[in-house]
């Protein structure tokens, strides 16, 4: 595979969080909701205990607190690949400044944009958080009513994986630990962002674990396409 067509991919991973910290916090209608939202996943506890839980995974109860980016540079012959996150206490604003810097890094080339599970989670999600904002959605995220053969600037690595099979979820950790490559998992991990958030505060911390996994997933991605592992020193966290 050349390796200038991965210089035009955005690796992209975001962390959600829920609405508020407890179910106590909603509002009457939004705790009805949540009620029937929980009785429908067959919660085995009481809402006041899945939505702390559970919430921050559907975007009509959470809300995207980090989206970490990060894309292959090739120089030399050789890549490296840098990331950089998006934070702000502010949804709506995190989210225009995502949006702005898509439009700025999309202008020119024909970029497409890769996530693990992110037909499933990251892309929707990003998508219903943008409206639920009142915000456009950028070109590469004009995806509603799309059928998955006419998306093809998205690229999912959990789906890659696949072959076929549609049986399972596969997660990002195990498709690392079989192909040999670093955890991302180091520190905390995706079931601990909310607690996190909600205790400490500590936006930095979470920012940077999920650059860490977007750095995970673009190199799966290259052993994927047969380009080989990316060696350590030529992967910069944005710290």
């Amino acid at each position: 595979m050349d390796f200038k067509t991965v210089t035009n991919i955005l690796f992209l991973d975001i962390e959600t969080v829920s609405q508020h910290p407890t179910f106590h916090q909603l509002d009457e209608r939004f705790q009805r909701l949540w009620e029937k939202k929980a009785k429908a996943l067959k919660a085995d506890n009481p809402p006041e205990e899945s939505y702390p839980e559970r919430a921050a995974i559907y975007a009509e109860f959470g809300r995207v607190l980090v989206i970490g980016v990060g894309h292959f540079t090739l120089q030399k012959g050789e890549l490296s690949f840098r990331t950089r996150s998006f934070s702000h206490p502010d949804e709506r604003q995190l989210l225009v400044d995502f949006s702005d810097y898509l439009v700025r890094l999309t202008k020119k080339d024909n970029w497409r944009m890769c996530a693990h599970n992110g037909k499933e989670f990251d892309f929707p999600y990003l998508c219903r958080r943008l409206l639920v904002n009142s915000l456009p959605l950028p070109k590469l995220l004009q995806i509603m009513g799309k059928k998955p053969w006419d998306t093809p600037q998205l690229v999912d690595t959990m789906e890659l994986w696949k072959f076929g099979d549609l049986k399972a979820y596969t997660s990002l950790e195990s498709m690392a630990a079989c192909l040999g490559i670093p955890t991302s998992k180091d520190d905390i991990d995706g079931s601990e962002v909310g607690k996190v958030f909600y205790s400490t505060g500590d936006v930095k911390r979470i920012a940077t674990y999920c650059q860490k996994d977007v750095a995970v997933m673009a190199q799966v991605y290259a052993r994927l396409m047969g380009l080989g592992n990316i060696p350590p020193g030529k992967i910069l966290i944005q710290g």
